[in-house]
């Protein structure tokens, strides 16, 4: 008998992408002939079966629930989980929890494993490199054959299923707005690069805050995170060189890092400079001082998420009108902003 083969062996084997090879077996026009027969000519060698993650749909329930997000040291990513799992279990669910790692070919890996027989459908948080990609042919295929997805957060447009988001344009234009009214008007940004949805609206946001009130929009007072472990000399470049009055900063661990430098540097936060973070998670309610922040409500997030799978789960007809709902945010005010 032939050993069982999974499509990360078989880009290993024949050096191309996990990608390549799921495209090469749905005979899509992007790959080349040479490589799509040579693929299919390695699969049937192997007796790969692509189709399989259709079989745990139609003829049977598993009650479970795959939730793939892209990392768990987020505050809010765990949030979204707890409240995921506490929907699903009141419902008779379990949940299995994956984590991409900001991979495509980790997120492709996870959806072919769960799907194939382990879960009856997907809550999920889109990858950085899936995003920066913008390659979504291993959830669409998921979709296609029956399985349903709901993203959260982290979301594309190209992709038709179930969404639950917050309005993040117009959470951070709230966030910079507070700052104006509190007399700031030389404004800094730490936000992610623009191919990071959520960034990129939170972006918006804060340009739409400056014009809005007239205030130049300077790119020289923004700046773009790739890594997170390599982001200080970025921000202290920007505390150094163009001394902000505040700063808005997209997540919670870019707000921290703000503090922490600027105290590095003898800034006193608030009363040399003030930071807005977003998600309010732990270290926004525990670190020194405490951090102004937009709560994501990521609890009822995840609970709205797990509730709109379970009930397309549950549907006797399937049903191809989709719902994207928005969750309501909250300004937090504390101790890391003042008045000027």
């Amino acid at each position: 008998m032939k050993r069982k083969i999974t499509l990360k062996q078989i880009a290993k084997e024949l050096d191309v992408s996990i990608s390549t090879v799921s495209k090469s077996l749905r005979n899509s026009p992007e790959i080349s002939e040479d490589t799509r027969l040579k693929v299919q000519a390695f699969a049937k060698l192997y007796n790969y079966k692509p189709n399989n993650i259709a079989l745990s749909l139609k003829n049977k329930k598993t009650k479970t629930i795959g939730i793939i997000i892209p990392e768990i040291v987020h505050h809010f990513f765990a949030t979204v989980i707890s409240g995921i799992e506490q929907v699903a279990n009141e419902n008779g669910y379990n949940v299995i929890v994956c984590l991409s790692n900001e991979s495509f070919d980790k997120e492709v890996i996870n959806m072919e494993m769960l799907a194939n027989g382990s879960i009856d459908g997907f809550v999920m948080s889109l990858s950085k490199e899936t995003q920066l990609k913008k390659d979504f042919h291993h959830i669409v295929e998921v979709i296609n054959q029956g399985m349903p997805v709901v993203m959260f957060d982290r979301i594309t447009n190209d992709v038709l299923c179930d969404k639950v988001i917050i309005d993040d344009r117009l959470a951070a234009y709230d966030a910079v707005e507070f700052l104006i009214k509190k007399g700031f008007k030389n404004i800094g940004l730490v936000t992610t690069v623009d191919y990071v949805s959520v960034g990129k609206l939170r972006t918006d946001g804060y340009i739409d805050a400056l014009q809005g009130h007239d205030m130049e929009v300077r790119e020289d007072m923004i700046v773009k995170i790739e890594d997170i472990d390599n982001c200080a000399s970025k921000i202290e470049r920007l505390l150094q060189e163009k001394k902000p009055q505040a700063i808005f900063a997209v997540n919670e661990l870019f707000a921290v890092t703000t503090i922490k430098l600027a105290n590095k540097m003898g800034l006193k936060v608030p009363d040399d400079i003030s930071v807005i973070g977003f998600t309010d998670g732990i270290i926004s309610q525990f670190s020194t001082p405490t951090i102004t922040t937009v709560s994501q409500n990521g609890i009822k997030m995840g609970g709205r998420a797990a509730k709109m799978l379970i009930e397309r789960l549950e549907m006797e007809e399937e049903n191809e009108q989709y719902k994207t709902e928005v969750i309501e945010t909250n300004l937090v005010e504390r101790e890391s902003t003042a008045t000027l």
